[in-house]
């Protein structure tokens, strides 16, 4: 596995990724294979360019074109693929549904075929705790029933599915990780964490869904990154593996935190109306990706400070995103109402 096809490259966790591989394994090369959506974004591999030339490549392409997927294979000479290219927010899954099912099933099809047609080493799937459904009492194990509540859940539910598919059908060898929530460098502003984090930073109002009372364990991407590295080496093929900090905050508290980091007053916190089918609790049960020898570095707390620095240290990467009319059409069909109730 020393020549990798990351997908999605250009995105958050897989901008991480590709700079945390490089780093860590000097005889490694990635092609980053991208299609750039709002998500993806040049800028979030600059450095990386610069630092590992000759090391790093990137081609714009859509994992849904099994032409342009296949030539790329053959053309780098990848003998692994690690697939984080998906569409991953809730709420946008909730206005345009189709776009998820395209790119999170049909796109892990097209990534599969081509693994198992060019004969790969390893075809390593992202994917997502919400694929559990909510989880009230206890924890997630990677055994348990899948109940996915959003197309997005059950998109990447969907991926999950086909991979597993293709072990049992043809042994490909491939893994898969769920993920808690992500936080850290790089991350769109769409998401909690860095939405109200530049929001606080500008002294605008932090919509709160709900009560505010639901759970998510809110992980740092380069723990993650870490992970997804332990099970590419000591993983066992055909297998599942959480990766979370094993503890939990209410979005309260995060967004609490957020404002205490910037020294902001919580007089900034809006409650509104919830979103449809919100999740009310995630949980994972870790264990199986500690007895690999992985462990997170930080908490769920140390994970929410450390990105709202980063945010706060970083003006020039997100405000060009927020002062685009894509994103604040999004904010205003997202946000409008429901701020101005």
């Amino acid at each position: 596995m020393r020549r990798l096809m990351v997908t999605g490259g250009a995105g958050f966790i897989g901008s991480n990724f590709v700079r945390y591989m490089l780093g860590k394994y000097p005889d490694t090369f990635i092609l980053v294979y991208d299609k750039l959506t709002y998500a993806g974004r040049m800028e979030n591999l600059e450095d990386v360019a610069e630092a590992f030339a000759g090391r790093y490549t990137f081609v714009q392409g859509d994992i849904c074109n099994m032409a342009a997927v296949d030539s790329a294979v053959q053309t780098y000479a990848i003998d692994t693929i690690v697939n984080f290219a998906a569409e991953t927010h809730v709420d946008r899954s909730l206005m345009e549904p189709g776009s998820f099912i395209q790119t999170d099933v049909y796109g892990t099809f097209v990534l599969l075929e081509a693994a198992k047609k060019f004969n790969l080493e390893r075809y390593h799937q992202i994917s997502t705790d919400e694929v559990y459904g909510q989880v009230l009492t206890g924890r997630s194990t990677e055994k348990d029933q899948l109940e996915p509540r959003s197309p997005y859940a059950a998109s990447k539910t969907s991926g999950d599915l086909m991979v597993l598919a293709y072990w049992e059908s043809w042994k490909l060898p491939v893994t898969i990780t769920r993920g808690s929530n992500n936080v850290g460098p790089y991350q769109y502003p769409e998401k909690v964490v860095p939405l109200f984090a530049t929001n606080a930073i500008d002294n605008q109002a932090l919509p709160v869904y709900g009560d505010g009372l639901q759970m998510r364990d809110y992980q740092y991407v380069l723990d993650h990154c870490e992970g997804i590295d332990m099970v590419l080496h000591r993983g066992a093929l055909g297998q599942i593996y959480n990766v979370g900090t094993g503890e939990e905050m209410t979005n309260i508290e995060m967004t609490k935190l957020v404002l205490a980091t910037l020294g902001k007053p919580e007089s900034l916190i809006k409650h509104v109306e919830d979103r449809a089918g919100h999740d009310r609790r995630y949980a994972l049960d870790v264990s199986k990706l500690r007895a690999l020898g992985w462990e997170s570095r930080h908490s769920c707390a140390q994970a929410v400070e450390k990105t709202v620095r980063w945010y706060a240290e970083n003006e020039h990467w997100w405000r060009p995103i927020k002062s685009g009319a894509l994103y604040k059409e999004y904010y205003a069909q997202q946000y409008g109402k429901r701020l101005s109730e």
